[in-house]
């Protein structure tokens, strides 16, 4: 049972208010991410949090025992990162009580993602409270406010269309590619990084018929697991420079901590490519290319937000469902809200959140 004063919130940043090269500052990398957890868990007045740190937002939610406990998690983080509050306050979005359950609502059925519908947010949302209730950070509160917020988010991509068409990332750089290349069946397609990220974009290429895929990630290993189970070729990481030039299409989607391919490593490859075009997609967060890589000439280099701006005209195709979809997690929200209200009866008024 959480204190008589006790707050539920979540507070964070998005990419509703933050541009791609603050994202990049505000993201907690593997390595960051359980230290800070350590740090947040020693916090006596914060019994329960949860965190969900992916490319376009990075989030707290939690139990709060005093608004005071809300600012000295912000100041935790900002300090982490390297940040100043004053600068983190521009941006980031505060909502307490329903507001804060309506959110993850949103986010976890698709419905506040830069790609509307997209389905890795929910798994994403799935493993952030796995890690958090891994870590026993999450309580009775969060617990349920999990659970039934992945009911409610089922339920919404069920009974709306808010998903139908183009809407995660991986499809939409592929319908791109295919724009510039056409058909794909002999283009040689590079995925950097065998996570969920490169291997859903591996197997959307191959879905639109590339042939000639080769996987590379940091650890051999991963490499060749992802390559045998896709029916793909695997190349070691370091031979990644040498072997650009070969390809004509490279996605990258690592979680190296910085540009793994430079202008100049671009440049060196392009050089050999005799005026063939290159097609670059960035996938992470922070970027794995060089953004000057885009200067070049032959070069087409997409990035996370490139992608959701062409997303756009799939997002006005489903804009109508968008009303039906806040009707249902607005009815579901009232429910959980009342269910928890018992347990978290205090705390801030509601503020709008970022959507």
């Amino acid at each position: 049972m959480s204190a008589p004063g006790a707050t539920l919130f979540v507070v964070g940043a998005n990419h509703h208010t933050t541009p791609l090269e603050w994202r990049e500052k505000l993201a907690l990398g593997p390595e960051k991410l359980p230290a800070f957890a350590a740090e947040l868990r020693a916090q006596p007045d914060l019994p329960e949090f949860a965190v969900l740190n992916t490319c376009n937002r990075i989030e707290f939610y939690g139990v709060a025992e005093s608004p005071a406990a809300i600012e000295a998690l912000a100041a935790r983080f900002c300090a982490a990162q390297g940040i100043a509050p004053s600068e983190f306050a521009t941006i980031r979005a505060l909502a307490t009580g329903p507001d804060a359950i309506r959110h993850l609502v949103k986010v976890s059925s698709g419905l506040d993602s830069q790609l509307l519908g997209e389905n890795e947010i929910f798994g994403q949302v799935k493993d952030a409270y796995a890690a958090a209730q891994s870590a026993q950070t999450t309580g009775p509160v969060l617990n349920r406010m999990f659970q039934k917020a992945f009911q409610a988010a089922k339920y919404v991509r069920t009974h709306t269309a808010i998903n139908e068409g183009q809407v995660s990332t991986a499809n939409v750089a592929v319908e791109l590619a295919r724009t510039i290349f056409g058909e794909l069946d002999d283009a040689r397609v590079l995925a950097i990084g065998a996570g969920e990220i490169g291997e859903q974009t591996t197997k959307a290429f191959q879905s639109r018929g590339a042939r000639h895929v080769t996987v590379a990630s940091r650890t051999l290993e991963r490499a060749m697991e992802l390559a045998t189970r896709l029916g793909a070729a695997a190349l070691p990481y370091e031979q990644i420079e040498a072997n650009l030039a070969d390809f004509d299409i490279v996605c990258c989607a690592t979680a190296a901590p910085g540009a793994i391919l430079t202008a100049a490593t671009i440049q060196a490859a392009m050089r050999r490519r005799r005026a063939e075009p290159l097609f670059l997609i960035d996938l992470a967060l922070p970027r794995d290319v060089d953004p000057t890589a885009a200067d070049l000439e032959g070069v087409y280099l997409y990035n996370l937000d490139d992608l959701a701006k062409i997303a756009e005209e799939n997002r006005l195709a489903r804009v109508a469902e968008v009303e039906r979809a806040e009707s249902i997690i607005a009815e579901k929200t009232a429910h959980l809200w009342q269910a928890l209200r018992p347990q978290v009866p205090g705390g801030s008024p509601p503020v709008p959140t970022d959507s």
